[in-house]
């Protein structure tokens, strides 16, 4: 299945987008699609073979599970690559476009068994609520 790619540019500059991106204590503020969900825990080794593990639960507890990964490529402030436990492939690259803005390109193979259209709507959401919080703070 060919992979989607989303983007999105960010008004700040790329150390304070990699900054809100890569930190566990920042990744739980934002790394959820809608209000009806959170994220209550992410730990992030980054670096190749380093792992990580951001739980995301619906905020009533009736369901959550863990995303999980292993990175294989980390250019700090420019790229990070990475697969999911289920071997799908993402990359995730941080363009700074002036010192001011930067874009945030993510790619990654859908999963096979769920609507493309709801992955790409589920993975934008959560980019974009990323994108809010970045120029917010």
């Amino acid at each position: 299945m060919e992979p989607i790619t989303l983007e999105i540019t960010i008004l700040k500059p790329v150390s304070q987008v990699w900054e809100f991106f890569t930190e566990p204590s920042h990744i739980t503020e934002w790394n959820f699609a809608d209000e009806s969900w959170v994220c209550p825990s992410a730990e992030n080794d980054l670096r190749v073979g380093g792992q990580f593990n951001y739980r995301m639960e619906q905020r009533d507890g009736e369901f959550g599970f863990d995303f999980k990964g292993t990175y294989d490529e980390v250019i700090p402030k420019q790229k990070i690559r990475y697969h999911l436990d289920d071997n799908r492939k993402v990359l995730v690259t941080f363009e700074e476009l002036d010192a001011s803005t930067t874009k945030v390109t993510e790619t990654f193979d859908p999963d096979e068994s769920q609507p493309r259209e709801m992955q790409s709507d589920g993975w934008y959401a959560i980019l974009d609520r990323f994108h809010k919080y970045v120029e917010n703070n």
